[in-house]
């Protein structure tokens, strides 16, 4: 229903940060409740962010509470991740999901997800 592509991800070194941006295309972008997960190797799939259709609420993990910030724009159909305070654990692929139900954390409350964006945190 919704495609979405994310840029921003790449090489950073500790303590610096990223914002990646996530590009919607398809109606009703709006009404969508959009996340962000991550994927490192080995590991499954964690929850990361989230934001309402409105953006009037978000949630995060406990792991990057304070240092991620999850934000859209639904004028450019865009959502976006800043990324500060990276550490090497942050390390992952990033996706960016759309979710037609309430905000939750759960992956598979999203439909629709992107590719991928690699960010790497050196130390």
């Amino acid at each position: 229903q919704v495609q979405l592509v994310e840029s921003g991800g790449g090489l950073v070194q500790a303590g610096g940060s990223l914002r990646l941006s996530c590009a919607a295309s398809g109606r009703t972008f709006r009404f969508y409740v959009m996340g962000w997960f991550r994927q490192a190797p080995g590991n499954e799939r964690e929850f990361v962010a989230t934001i309402s259709w409105s953006g009037g609420s978000t949630q995060y993990a406990d792991s990057v509470k304070g240092r991620f910030t999850i934000s859209r724009d639904n004028a450019k159909n865009t959502v976006y991740l800043q990324m500060n305070s990276l550490k090497p654990e942050d390390t992952a692929i990033y996706y960016c999901a759309a979710s037609g139900l309430p905000m939750g954390t759960a992956s598979s409350r999203y439909r629709d997800w992107g590719q991928g964006t690699q960010v790497t945190v050196a130390s």
